[in-house]
């Protein structure tokens, strides 16, 4: 009830936005016109709080984060995506292919999570991927593995005619837990088209999580934003997100990610960190059914995530240790922080911090 009275005495000088506050109220779901005006909106101030306000019905003013390590285990891959400066080719300077004793040398017992994805690798069998997983499941029989998108499990398909179902269930049998959301990009046949060559189209993504849900593989979902995509397709996209969650019920957490402009250069118009905080208070808003957004701090740097955790977002993913594509692309973020940094951030934001693990589980509360 004490939210539903913030909301009323909420009042904008958008009366698109007073609007939308009163749908907010009565429990309506935001439809796509919703989502247009919240982009147009100029009073950022209202549209966080509101963002701010929906965010505390689900997990109050506690904030997530995860010990958690990045792992790519290569850059080489079959695809040429205008986007990437991750990707290389087999013999190119920068290329690598990490063994499975240098992913095992990278993982430790304090780790909570590994996150595991990579190029598309042209002679990789699946089998390789198998050992991967089974492998760090034998010497870490308690951690969490969410590894490989969509995209990848679609590769696996093309190159070694492997169905989803099964690649999905043999990685599940080697130790595999659930899956990350990369991948998706923008669920624009447009945008696909310009940028994407030989990627899995938007329906496969969703087709591969949906697949994943039914085999009780949770995952996370996002988009990427800020480079030729239009206000009309990023809302687009949120409806897709929501209608396959209101199928499924399959996704923990929505990640925006920001573009890495890079050496790809895609526009001359980045986003900036109103743009970021605009995407994390239309995710929480147009997300209704999707409990946990992040304001990922690799893509839009320490201080702006801090400020999204005012903005709706309730969880500042992980310290990462090291990560290789968004920072390939020159993000402006250091390569891994630790927890006490990931602490501070969140106090910094007047929230409380939280470790969880990969569910959303409470690990620990640092409420002093």
């Amino acid at each position: 009830m004490g939210n539903l009275l913030e909301i009323e005495n909420i009042i904008s000088s958008d009366k698109k936005l007073n609007k939308i506050a009163e749908k907010i109220i009565s429990k309506q779901r935001l439809n796509f016109e919703d989502g247009v005006n919240l982009f147009e909106t100029e009073d950022i101030h209202t549209l966080g709080k509101l963002a701010d306000i929906k965010k505390r019905e689900v997990s109050g003013d506690k904030v997530f984060f995860v010990l958690n390590r990045h792992v790519n285990p290569t850059n080489i891959c079959v695809l040429s995506c205008s986007f990437c400066d991750f990707a290389k080719k087999k013999g190119d300077d920068d290329a690598y292919e990490m063994t499975v004793e240098e992913i095992l040398g990278s993982i430790n017992d304090e780790m909570r999570e590994v996150h595991m994805v990579g190029g598309h690798h042209p002679t990789w069998k699946f089998e390789y991927y198998e050992e991967i997983v089974r492998s760090i499941r034998g010497k870490h029989p308690n951690l969490h593995i969410k590894g490989f998108t969509a995209a990848e499990i679609d590769y696996f398909h093309k190159r070694w005619k492997i169905d989803p179902e099964e690649s999905l269930a043999r990685l599940k049998e080697a130790g595999l837990t659930s899956m990350p959301g990369g991948g998706a990009e923008v669920f624009s046949p447009r945008v696909h088209k310009m940028l994407l060559p030989g990627k899995s189209k938007a329906s496969r993504w969703q087709e591969i999580h949906k697949i994943a849900h039914k085999q009780g593989i949770k995952s996370n979902c996002t988009m990427l934003y800020g480079h030729i995509e239009t206000i009309e397709e990023r809302v687009d996209h949120f409806i897709q997100l929501r209608d396959l969650q209101d199928e499924t019920n399959g996704f923990l957490a929505f990640i925006p990610l920001q573009y890495q402009t890079g050496t790809t250069q895609l526009t001359d118009n980045p986003a900036t960190p109103l743009d970021d905080l605009k995407m994390i208070s239309l995710s929480r808003l147009m997300l209704d059914n999707i409990s946990h957004i992040k304001s990922y701090w690799v893509t839009i740097g320490e201080q702006t995530a801090s400020i999204g955790l005012n903005f709706g977002a309730d969880d500042l993913d992980g310290t990462i240790v090291k990560e290789n594509i968004m920072h390939a692309a020159k993000a402006n973020s250091p390569g891994g922080l630790a927890m006490e940094k990931m602490i501070y951030l969140i106090k910094e934001a007047r929230k409380i911090p939280v470790e969880r693990d990969a569910l959303y589980n409470e690990i620990k509360v640092y409420d002093d």
